[in-house]
């Protein structure tokens, strides 16, 4: 197996909690996030995975005091401020961010245009908020990070991706530490496409059960700080985990839609698990994409099938906590992956009863303790077919 970039520090904001503790102590006690939105003008009552703080709570957190920064931007510093943790700049680590988003500044641009168009004079700077970019400009300036920063938006892969350009970037020498990670925040616009698309389910999200009918949407921030050897000779701090494996896969068979022989997830998983050099059967457990979706979870579940054959491992979907999250749900779900290497814990995939009958695939429905986890699978796919897996190992010196 190879050695793999070390994880030293996660940070992560969700419906589950406000922080790393937060969010596994909501997992390990089954306690889903998913319940009524209150904080998304229009939508009160909207069954969402929403951070329980409103703007003006997480800007406390952060002491800003400013109009012209987005939820998503709100999001995303609370979660990088915990995976930076004590860190300080030194001029002899070259330190990157790579931020990932798809929803952006949209809550801005909303309450613009409906000043706009109710006649009411619009205040045009919020319009500076709405652009990817801005979040992870919000983020660096917030954290002084002045080194290689840029944005992916990748549909719901973005998460992963930028943790895999980021573990590349750190393999290839080119950065010593670079935080990793996704935010996005609930939106009238999102809630309404997925509407659009019929794949909104108006009660709580079921992955891989039969009667799935959709998914229930969520908002929420996570970072990871990677680092190389030369780092942690500067900061001491403990290796949580190695990305051991990644890779990118597209199949490009519709628009939104993933391929239903999982032509781009079977790519990405394969590929994904051979770079780790982890043995399909050392994978101790699968964090699956796992939306709800019909067409989603039965191709993710052929893809399995592809893969590991009769002998898929425990795998379960964490979205029923969080809701889909979007460009952060890859971010998320590797926090996840983590503290289950950390804590030794399978998640329990919440609402499953009964199998999806094309595949006959049973997720993990209680919580396990106290199992062996030394190597997770982590599957993120978006629109486009843009398919992302990542492996996650434990540190020699667990």
């Amino acid at each position: 197996m190879q050695s793999g970039v070390r994880i030293t520090g996660i940070g992560i904001v969700s419906a589950t909690g406000l922080s790393a503790e937060e969010n596994l102590a909501s997992l390990t006690g089954s306690k889903t996030g998913i319940g009524l939105a209150r904080h998304l003008p229009g939508h009160e009552g909207l069954l969402a995975g929403e951070v329980k703080a409103s703007n003006d709570k997480l800007k406390a957190m952060l002491a800003l005091n400013t109009a012209y920064v987005s939820r998503t931007s709100l999001l995303g510093m609370l979660a990088a401020r915990e995976a930076w943790g004590s860190h300080r700049h030194n001029p002899e680590l070259r330190t990157g961010l790579i931020a990932a988003t798809s929803v952006g500044g949209m809550d801005r641009s909303e309450l613009f245009y409906k000043n706009l168009v109710s006649g009411s004079e619009p205040d045009y700077a919020l319009l500076k908020t709405h652009d990817s970019g801005s979040t992870t400009e919000k983020i660096a300036d917030y954290l002084g990070i002045r080194g290689y920063v840029t944005t992916l938006s990748t549909a719901c892969s973005s998460g992963a991706n930028a943790i895999m350009l980021g573990a590349r970037m750190i393999r290839q020498g080119k950065l010593d530490r670079v935080l990793v990670g996704g935010s996005d925040a609930l939106t009238s616009f999102t809630v309404n496409g997925f509407r659009s698309l019929m794949i909104y389910d108006e009660q709580w999200c079921r992955p891989f059960d039969e009667s799935r009918s959709g998914l229930n949407l969520g908002e929420g921030a996570a970072f990871l700080l990677l680092e190389n050897e030369k780092s942690i000779s500067f900061s001491g701090a403990k290796t949580l985990a190695l990305v051991t494996g990644w890779a990118n896969a597209a199949d490009a068979y519709h628009q939104t839609a993933s391929s239903p022989e999982g032509t781009g997830a079977t790519l990405a998983i394969g590929q994904a698990i051979a770079r780790s050099g982890v043995p399909l059967s050392g994978i101790s457990y699968v964090n699956a994409h796992g939306t709800g979706t019909k067409n989603n979870d039965l191709s993710e579940s052929v893809a399995l099938k592809n893969i590991f054959g009769d002998a898929v491992p425990a795998f379960s979907s964490t979205k029923p906590f969080t809701g889909h999250t979007l460009a952060a749900a890859g971010a998320i779900e590797a926090v996840f992956c983590v503290q289950a290497i950390a804590s030794q814990l399978v998640y329990p995939s919440l609402n499953f009863q009964n199998p999806i009958e094309e595949a006959g695939l049973k997720p993990v429905a209680e919580l396990q303790k106290g199992v062996k986890v030394d190597a997770v699978l982590s599957n993120s796919f978006g629109f486009g077919g843009n398919n992302s897996s990542l492996v996650f190992s434990a540190p020699a010196e667990q």
